[in-house]
């Protein structure tokens, strides 16, 4: 039960933290804002670690490193769909990377039961309700946000199983650490190459540190999670983010998406639900 809680509290942080960047993406440069979300993390987990002397050994450290760089790939992919698409379709198709988790849980020997077998299926058909638009003088395409959210889903789903891996036996912090460690200096290096200024409007910075916490919140929070129940279970509730970035969207932004998208939208989301139930 307390996996359970810590995996609900990582998907509301992940679910505002992705509100966030998603907004924000739109307004600052891509790679100026995972820089400085991802320094801000590494701060916050800098100060955890140092207060619970959590530190990675080479095993942690590895594994870390792989999650960090695919969930950093899947993070540029996420909010770059979300600059360019509709946020209420970039979340819910971005979670069902959840089914890799619980795929390879099955495989080693996890039985979550039927119902999470249905929520894959599921989340599937919802990916491709939620990714064809209609469009009446060129009849139906495939949304232009959704190839970027397909690529964030298999990023975020190797993310989860690499970071579950990095943090066993009560590593989460000292995962977390590591995560950061990789992911900020490839950011830095990236912006060096492409030369891209750090320009950041101060009017924004304060949101751009508050992304970065709560994105680093979630990651040690799900990696927790991973130590006290079954990975076929905490991955896909940790995926429940999309349930808060979509309400947000639709109740902010006020995004418009076609009648077969919002049933889409809302297999996805029901699909995630029954894996979790499963």
């Amino acid at each position: 039960m307390f996996g359970i809680g810590l995996a609900l509290t990582a998907s509301l942080s992940w679910g505002l933290s992705d509100y966030l960047g998603g907004v924000k993406s739109r307004v600052v440069p891509l790679l100026t804002l995972i820089a400085v979300s991802q320094l801000a993390g590494l701060a916050l987990m800098g100060v955890l670690a140092v207060a619970t002397h959590s530190y990675p050994d080479g095993r942690t450290a590895l594994y870390s490193a792989l999650a960090g760089s695919a969930g950093l790939v899947a993070l540029a992919a996420f909010y770059r769909g979300m600059a360019i698409g509709r946020i209420s379709i970039v979340a819910p198709v971005s979670a069902t990377g959840a089914a890799l988790p619980v795929v390879v849980g099955l495989a080693r020997g996890e039985r979550p039961g039927v119902a999470a077998l249905v929520g894959i299926g599921l989340a599937l058909l919802g990916v491709m309700l939620a990714s064809a638009e209609n469009h009446p003088e060129k009849g139906h395409s495939l949304a232009s946000e959704v190839p970027l959210a397909l690529a964030a889903a298999v990023g975020f789903g190797i993310f989860f199983l690499l970071l579950a891996k990095a943090s066993e036996n009560h590593h989460a912090i000292a995962a977390t650490l590591m995560l950061r460690l990789t992911t900020a200096p490839l950011v830095l290096l990236a912006l060096l190459a492409l030369r891209q200024p750090l320009r950041i409007p101060p009017r924004n910075l304060h949101w751009l540190v508050l992304i970065g916490l709560l994105d680093s919140g979630a990651n040690t929070l799900y990696a927790l999670a991973t130590d006290h129940g079954l990975l076929s279970l905490i991955s896909p509730l940790a995926s429940l983010y999309p349930l808060t970035t979509v309400l947000l969207a639709q109740a902010l932004l006020h995004e418009h998406v076609s009648r077969h998208q919002k049933l889409g939208i809302a297999a996805a989301l029901a699909g995630v639900v029954l894996i979790s139930a499963g």
